[in-house]
């Protein structure tokens, strides 16, 4: 859902956390509201990070944005701790191209109660974009 007559002239963008509840489901979402009209498709954390760049979906690099995050205590629960031990444990049983030591670090770190989930990660890299404000709701 876009609204481009936002009072503060910031694009209005919406992921609703009750179209999804899983990692990947997260991706069609941020796919479908940010990629809108284009052939790519969100994948990983870091093309998710790279989308938030803005410039080929639905808005401009720099472009000041809102993302309003409905339901995000269920997604919050959904991208938690157990799905995020089942992330890091699929990167180990991969192997490579992925730093073994550094996902076995933080899957120990999740396990002992000071990690990041999915979620918690997916916060921080939206927040990491000065142009954009988050909101949960």
């Amino acid at each position: 859902m876009l609204n481009t007559s936002n009072k503060n002239n910031r694009k209005m963008i919406v992921i609703h956390g009750g179209h999804f509840s899983s990692l990947e489901g997260f991706y069609e979402e941020a796919s479908e509201i940010l990629m809108k009209d284009t052939d790519w498709k969100v994948g990983t954390l870091d093309g998710f990070d790279d989308i938030l760049y803005g410039g080929f979906g639905v808005f401009e690099n720099h472009e000041e944005i809102e993302i309003l995050w409905k339901e995000s205590e269920k997604s919050r629960e959904d991208l938690g701790l157990k799905v995020t031990q089942e992330f890091y444990e699929n990167k180990i049983k991969q192997g490579k191209p992925f730093n073994i030591e550094l996902i076995q670090q933080k899957l120990n770190d999740l396990n002992e109660g000071k990690g990041q989930t999915l979620f918690d990660i997916l916060i921080e890299i939206i927040e990491s974009h000065k142009n954009i404000i988050l909101t949960l709701d």
